[in-house]
């Protein structure tokens, strides 16, 4: 058990130093340990008091979140300053082995042991590793540019002040719409808008591509970037603007026009759900989401934002929700948003997630460009 004892302690040891590489030693670009100081805190206070004594269901824990810890390592892996994510993996898995190593030597029941190990894992371990990594990982490239206009390479501040880096579409019919979330999805929408005259701000959000900050993929903070992308368009002259999110950008853009009358129309694509809140479903569902949300809360340092159907009933600028309802990515939650606010719902029944430009052009322009026509 000695032996035990100290391989289980090592492998805590090592995913303790991945934490601390990750959130004090080498933080996102533009932000610091002070920024988010629970993101380290809560992890390393969990690793230590797990360290207190061998349990073979802590070693599965943590040997997944381990696990789940290095991976931004290995997906960026840009040189030396990653190696502690490739450790934390090894160490994650060696934590799994001693787990296994455990229960086997421990005869008496094995079986049931076996059954609530995996019951953990799909419950709980994984659904919060999942989280976590999605707070870390994000495209680290910038894409190529086909919106087939002149743009210009545009640097801005986030309203909590990171930069970020994105192309502006001068407008030519004195409004201008910010196309989010991101410079590769949206483009075909950008295309669309600069065609008719508008003004198009494309960026990538905290964390990706260029733009500093700690990276999440359920847009937690993100109205944050969209506040920045108004400020600058308004130094740029541009009083009249809307703003075009798909998927986890129309989330943010309706959180964003829920907080302030400066974003004055906005057209959200493809909207669902950030957090375990705005997602009904039974018990199991909920557990999971719910681990899931916490795996993304401890790589923030922060819970998640306010629930999307009290917001889009509080927007009092024109909005319109465009939905897939047949789509699996929580699209039908639209109709909940809808109700009971002023927003105009228009569901595509054959479209894919975010699909409905695809599904149905001629109407999509139609639509979207009389929409921000009528309201800029």
């Amino acid at each position: 058990m000695n032996k035990t004892l100290a391989l289980y302690r090592a492998g805590l040891g090592l995913i303790a130093l991945r934490v601390l590489d990750d959130t004090v030693l080498q933080p996102p670009p533009g932000t610091s340990f002070l920024d988010h100081p629970l993101s380290a805190i809560v992890p390393l206070v969990a690793l230590a008091l797990a360290a207190v004594r061998f349990r073979p269901w802590l070693a599965l824990v943590f040997g997944v979140l381990g696990i789940a810890a290095g991976v931004d390592g290995a997906y960026y892996l840009r040189g030396p300053e990653d190696v502690t994510g490739l450790v934390a993996i090894g160490a994650g898995l060696g934590l799994i082995g001693v787990a296994t190593a455990g229960w086997w030597r421990s005869r008496r029941r094995r079986v049931l042991k076996a059954i609530g190990a995996v019951a953990l894992l799909f419950f709980v371990i994984a659904p919060m590793g999942f989280g976590y990594v999605t707070g870390h990982v994000a495209r680290d490239f910038v894409p190529e540019n086909h919106l087939g206009v002149p743009t210009e390479n545009v640097r801005f501040e986030s309203s909590d002040g990171l930069m970020l880096d994105g192309w502006y579409v001068p407008s030519r019919n004195g409004a201008a719409i910010i196309v989010f979330a991101g410079r590769k999805g949206p483009q075909a929408q950008a295309r669309m808008l600069a065609r008719h005259g508008y003004g198009v701000l494309l960026f990538d959000r905290r964390g990706e591509g260029r733009s500093e900050g700690q990276p999440n993929s359920w847009g937690w903070n993100g109205e944050r970037d969209v506040k920045g992308a108004i400020a600058f368009l308004k130094r740029r002259g541009i009083d009249r603007i809307g703003g075009i999110g798909l998927s986890v950008g129309g989330e943010m853009l309706l959180e964003t026009a829920a907080e302030t009358r400066e974003l004055d129309a906005v057209v959200s694509d493809g909207a669902g759900s950030r957090s375990m809140k705005e997602n009904p479903g039974d018990a199991f569902a909920l557990i999971g989401l719910g681990m899931r949300d916490l795996g993304v809360a401890v790589a923030l340092g922060h819970g998640p934002p306010p629930d999307l159907d009290g917001l889009v009933a509080r927007i009092q600028q024109p909005a319109l929700l465009i939905a897939a309802p047949n789509s699996p990515n929580g699209e039908r939650l639209n109709r909940d948003y809808a109700r009971g606010s002023r927003a105009q719902l228009w569901e595509i029944p054959e479209a894919k997630h975010t699909g409905g430009i695809k599904a149905r052009p001629a109407e999509y322009e139609r639509r979207v460009v009389g929409f921000f026509d009528d309201a800029l």
